[in-house]
């Protein structure tokens, strides 16, 4: 793991307050935030977040009914609009005024909008010590942008006026690091890269349910996803001959109708099963190959989970995958139709071939640990507030 200049993750003595802000909570946010929060709740610190109101139902609203208990500072609901408007304004006093109640130590941002409200709220408060250290994590985010496109434009601007009230920027990625050097500049401010992190038990093999089937796709119901291609690919697929061909589909999200739509264009209806939103490990059980086509991802939690549990997958060549993957890079793929046909038909013809080409699951387990992570993070917190007095 990257550490940029941290000679050792150190438990430190004092105790701190610390506030995680994102604006959905749902997918590899979610789950990012939940393992950091009751990580340094376990170490004796002082833990909270705030959220927005709308939390997509099932599984990640349960997720925080879970987590609540385990939080001294609580889990706090207030209204974040996903696009830039005039109600920015209003949410940023809200908040602004929940951070000052909460009287953190450390503010720390996740997502775009979650980094915005972090840094500027964070930045118009003082409490007993002093101003908070605020750091972001971008999760990818405003990241994904086209850095020629107009709201990219506009982002970037926004993501480097905000250096200067940034404390750490904390990405989970070389590649996400790499991308904000590109679009955004050289940070100013100190930075990090910092793997996201699975518990010991989540390296557990996952029985297969005896009525599995073929593929899995497990994630949030958005193009960026790339569920639309595991379809066409189903498609051809079954055109070739694999008439009873089978996939379940697991999530939420705003494209969900599109899928829909396309499963009935394709003529899919038969094949693939569509469920609500599930832990990821009663997921991985469902199906015998996982399939990931994403078109732009940071670092992927589903990813991490699905290798730890011993499972084969097929995902894409694109943001922090690679560096999951390791040595075992060369079985990614791109994120197209053809690629994705022809390796989904490899691993129905060929199981333990490909499985055989899955990352070594001793390295991975070193490499990708939640004490790993929360500890780097840790250190984080505790040299920038070093730096804030």
């Amino acid at each position: 793991m990257s550490a940029n200049g941290f000679s050792s993750p150190v438990h430190k003595p004092e105790t701190l307050r610390i506030v995680h802000i994102l604006r959905a909570p749902m997918g590899g946010v979610l789950r990012h935030v939940r393992d950091l929060a009751l990580a340094h709740a376990k170490l004796g610190h002082e833990v909270g977040i705030i959220c927005d109101t709308s939390g997509p139902a099932g599984y990640n609203e349960a997720l925080l009914e879970q987590l609540e208990p385990h939080l001294s500072l609580g889990i706090t609901r207030t209204a974040m609009s996903r696009s830039v408007g005039p109600s920015d304004i209003t949410s940023t006093i809200k908040i602004r005024n929940l951070i000052k109640s909460l009287r953190p130590d450390v503010v720390h941002g996740h997502g775009a909008k979650g980094g915005v409200y972090a840094r500027i709220c964070g930045s118009l408060i003082s409490t007993d010590h002093g101003r908070p250290a605020r750091l972001y994590s971008p999760h990818g985010g405003s990241l994904h942008f086209d850095p020629a496109s107009k709201n990219g434009k506009i982002y970037f601007i926004i993501e480097k006026s905000l250096e200067r009230l940034t404390d750490c920027l904390c990405f989970v990625a070389d590649f996400e690091a790499n991308a904000y050097r590109s679009k955004v500049g050289t940070p100013k401010c100190p930075s990090r890269v910092i793997y996201n992190g699975l518990a010991e038990d989540e390296f557990e093999p996952i029985t297969l349910a005896d009525d599995a089937a073929d593929f899995l796709f497990i994630g949030e119901m958005r193009m960026l996803k790339g569920p639309d291609l595991m379809l066409r690919a189903l498609s051809r697929l079954k055109a070739e001959g694999a008439q009873n061909i089978s996939a379940v589909m697991v999530g939420e999200g705003p494209d969900r109708e599109e899928i829909h739509t396309l499963i009935k264009e394709r003529e899919l209806q038969t094949n693939v099963t569509l469920r609500p939103p599930m832990s990821a490990r009663t997921a991985f059980s469902l199906a015998k190959t996982v399939v990931m086509p994403s078109r732009a991802e940071a670092m992927p939690y589903i990813i991490l989970e699905a290798l730890a549990a011993q499972r084969p997958l097929i995902a894409t060549n694109v943001g922090g995958i690679p560096e999951i993957f390791g040595k075992a890079k060369d079985v990614l793929i791109e994120p197209d139709v053809d690629s994705l046909t022809a390796r989904m038909r490899f691993a129905s013809q060929n199981p333990d071939d490909f499985m055989a080409r899955m990352p070594d699951h001793t390295d991975l387990k070193r490499e990708f640990s939640i004490d790993t992570m929360s500890n780097w993070v840790l250190e984080a917190y505790y040299k920038a507030k070093s730096r804030r007095k």
